[in-house]
């Protein structure tokens, strides 16, 4: 008699079921907590990005900031496609230093919408 194989998969898992089950309780690290929920926000905070604009000559540049902290630029030039630029670590500086090679923050463009 042929078995098929998802048969043949539940039949292995059921007979290893007992062994995985006499594992002794002390050799799993406990999860770890989960993270606290942010506070609430109060009646009438803005939740909402201040977006400036800044019209230049060769570019149209959009500055997002939360609660004054700019976090994103978004550049979008006469000719060619907009791109992003954005703090990854809250500095306040756009994180693209080209002697940083490991972390290296790529201008992201948006390719197709619908």
């Amino acid at each position: 008699m042929i078995m098929n194989r998802p048969l043949l998969l539940a039949l292995l898992l059921l007979a290893a079921g007992p062994a995985l089950a006499d594992a002794a309780p002390g050799e799993f690290e406990p999860a770890p907590a989960p993270p606290e929920l942010p506070e609430p926000l109060a009646s009438g905070e803005n939740i909402e990005p201040q977006v400036t604009i800044i019209r230049k000559d060769d570019a149209l540049i959009e500055e997002y900031r939360i609660n004054g902290a700019l976090y994103m630029v978004k550049v979008t030039p006469n000719t060619g496609p907009a791109y992003y630029l954005i703090d990854n670590d809250g500095d306040g500086r756009m994180d693209t230093r080209s002697s940083d090679m490991e972390n290296v923050t790529v201008p992201q463009w948006v390719l197709l919408t619908w």
